[in-house]
């Protein structure tokens, strides 16, 4: 069995680059950080809870991509280039067998995005894995949630819900209205396990979108965030959405519940003025994401649903919750 400290030098212990931004990294009381003059810095924490967040015996390399990929959408969101990140992880037991695999998928992700890993804990208990990542964005072009604007169109990078598709197969849920195959699952359930931040596109975006949002609550909760902050409503076009390749072979009343309320897409939302949308394509293009146009900021208090005839509909969905949600 592997000590505390083998643990970490054996799997999360990696020299910092020479040109990176980590002046000492893993193996100190801190860890000490050089953002580039003139930046600000942008932090973001979250917990991912086995059982709550994953399924306790998912593919640990899988686990470790999402671990990162999580926070690193979350500085996707506000318009960051990421510099580093801390891991705190409590393990039941340290065994080889899957903290290969995790600190494997977790470091792939860090070097796709020269995010160093800088730091952390372990300890024993509950799997539990905790990361707080760093970033550095130009002041006053943070992509923040309280500065939508009523006329600005509202966009979403990718395509959503075929995460939530995914956790209706592993649930067994709606099996007599969803009919799914082994190969359509497997599709759906890449985007449960390996969803891809839209760093890039953040930071494309930068001086052309107002506010920002990732979205892994669902669509229609995750606005609301923006449409809150920012003291505005909206209308949606529900069937402009773009669902994802598993779940558009669902029918139409799962795609449209599925893409405004699934959760766990990790895509952008995010609002602009009418006059950048040749600039948010091109950011786009930059950025390799596609990204669609599904409604507009209205002044008028929260949300609303249209169709593709711009007919109201009476939706009722309901946001993860971790409080509210069973």
């Amino acid at each position: 069995m592997l000590s505390e400290f083998d643990l970490i030098s054996q799997y999360f212990t990696r020299a910092p680059r020479a040109d990176g931004p980590v002046a000492l990294g893993v193996g100190d009381d801190c860890a000490l950080l050089m953002p580039t003059a003139g930046m600000q810095l942008a932090v973001s924490s979250d917990m991912l809870v086995a059982g709550r967040h994953f399924f306790a015996d998912v593919d640990p390399y899988s686990l470790g991509h999402k671990s990162l990929a999580v926070n690193l959408s979350d500085l996707a969101a506000m318009g960051a280039r990421p510099l580093g990140f801390t891991l705190a992880l409590a393990l039941p037991e340290a065994r080889a067998e899957w903290l290969a695999p995790f600190a494997a998928g977790l470091l792939a992700l860090a070097d796709v995005h020269d995010c160093e890993l800088i730091g952390g804990d372990t300890t024993k208990g509950p799997l539990n894995i905790c990361i707080t990542i760093f970033g550095e964005t130009l002041p006053g072009q943070a992509l923040r949630r309280d500065a939508a604007l009523a006329g600005d169109d509202i966009w979403v990078s990718g395509t959503l819900g075929d995460a939530r598709l995914a956790l209706a197969g592993y649930r067994h849920e709606f099996t007599d209205q969803i009919i799914m195959d082994g190969d359509e699952h497997a599709l759906a359930a890449t985007r449960m396990h390996h969803p891809t931040p839209r760093v890039a596109l953040g930071i494309a975006l930068r001086g052309i979108a107002h506010a920002a949002i990732d979205i892994s609550d669902g669509l229609a909760g995750d606005l609301g965030h923006i449409l809150e902050r920012s003291g505005v409503g909206a209308t949606l076009a529900v069937d402009t959405i773009p669902s994802g390749p598993a779940l558009l072979r669902q029918t139409h009343t799962f795609q449209r519940l599925f893409t405004l309320a699934g959760g766990d897409d990790y895509e952008l939302c995010f609002t602009a003025p009418p006059t950048k949308r040749e600039a948010v394509m091109n950011a786009a293009m930059v950025s390799s994401t596609e990204v669609t146009r599904i409604g507009c900021v209205d002044a008028l208090a929260g949300l609303r649903f249209i169709d593709v005839n711009g007919v109201p509909l009476d939706l009722q969905l309901t946001s993860f919750d971790h409080f509210r949600t069973t």
